[in-house]
């Protein structure tokens, strides 16, 4: 019998998973679920058995993504034995800052942070409603994407507003905290002397941040209260004047509901070149809109990262992460560049492994209760 790891990233549509192993972590399965609400698919590789599957599922809701999951692991395993469930939650706010077993009360605790995470805290919960009906033998481990950050001094957590509306919670939290963890301890590992200096680590995908690290640890973040702040995403605005929210319902009647839509699913990459949210399409188009929306995304890097070298007192190193940050060798070059005025730094890129740093911070907890 091998005990395993079922790690889980859910999202409003999509549904990624791996099968990791408890002791060395080693990638079993992998794969995800698409087009959940739609057409859901299932796409996996099973390592031991070199099986692919790509098939079609007979429903479309959370529930029908992973039980197409389990029996995938039914299907193929080799005497697995799942230990947990270990679910990624977007926002954990200022009560949860580090992964917890999920019972009951956390999950209503976690569900009154839905407002601050519209588009990810839902379905991140979803995950875990479906994985307690479909595999209540396992617990449900929570890891939250705020937790790295939570010991910022409070000159990096607070808003300019008075104390009424910041003892209700309005803070800047920041986001990607599993993705920064990790980074932070692969560069303890194979680069010790670049972590113990002062590092900008991007973390560039459809959701982007920035974060500063400062011998290994956040001091700061771009990212604030929600995951809308910051740089520019794929569909995300990032950073906007609040005065532009307020037109927008006054001036303009819009809804908050549309507001909303506006600003995290039409805004970005998408918004600015009209064409589409994907960096590979936009570097491939020869529009000059295509090139005005990547030409605005390196600049808008570049200056938040002189300020997460502002939050440090200097910049030793800069590491890219996540799919743009990993493949997009224009991008990179082009932040760089950006950057030359600064003084030396390392350029380097580490691949995001969240699951990996997830599997880590559940067999440690599951360990402290034996």
């Amino acid at each position: 019998m091998k005990d395993v790891l079922l790690v889980l990233n859910t999202g409003s549509s999509s549904l990624k998973f791996q099968v990791l192993g408890y002791e060395g972590f080693e990638v079993l399965a992998n794969g995800k679920v698409t087009g959940i609400g739609a057409s859901a698919r299932l796409s996996a590789t099973v390592a031991d058995a070199g099986r692919t599957i790509d098939s079609p599922l007979d429903g479309s809701d959370h529930d029908t993504a992973l039980s197409a999951v389990l029996d995938l692991i039914d299907r193929f395993d080799d005497g697995w034995r799942m230990v947990a469930a270990v679910h990624r939650i977007v926002h954990g706010g200022a009560q949860f800052v580090e992964p917890v077993i999920v019972t009951p009360e956390i999950v209503r605790a976690l569900k009154a942070l839905n407002p601050l995470a519209p588009l990810h805290q839902p379905y991140n919960l979803a995950g875990i409603e479906a994985s307690d009906r479909l595999a209540g033998h396992a617990p449900d481990i929570a890891c939250f994407d705020t937790a790295f950050h939570a010991g910022h001094d409070p000159l990096f957590q607070t808003f300019a507003i008075e104390k009424p509306l910041r003892d209700r919670g309005m803070r800047r939290y920041g986001f990607h905290g599993i993705s920064y963890e990790w980074i932070a301890r692969a560069l303890e590992q194979d680069h010790p002397d670049i972590a113990r200096g002062k590092v900008v680590v991007a973390h560039l995908g459809n959701g982007a941040s920035l974060c500063a690290l400062d011998n290994g640890v956040s001091v700061d973040t771009t990212m604030g209260m929600t995951a809308l702040d910051g740089i520019p995403m794929g569909t995300r605005s990032g950073a906007i004047d609040g005065g532009a929210v307020t037109y927008m319902l006054r001036a303009l009647g819009m809804t908050v509901e549309q507001v909303e839509a506006a600003l995290y699913e039409h805004s970005g990459l998408k918004g600015l070149s009209g064409i589409s949210n994907d960096v590979k399409t936009l570097l491939e188009c020869g529009e000059p809109a295509a090139r005005f929306a990547l030409d605005y995304f390196t600049l808008k890097v570049s200056q938040y990262a002189a300020m997460m070298a502002v939050s440090m007192g200097g910049l030793d190193a800069f590491v890219f992460t996540g799919g743009i940050g990993e493949n997009a060798s224009p991008i990179r070059e082009a932040i760089v560049a950006r950057l030359a005025f600064l003084p030396p730094f390392q350029t380097l890129v580490v691949p995001a492994n969240e699951e990996m740093m997830m599997a880590i911070h559940a067999r440690a907890l599951l360990e402290a209760r034996r």
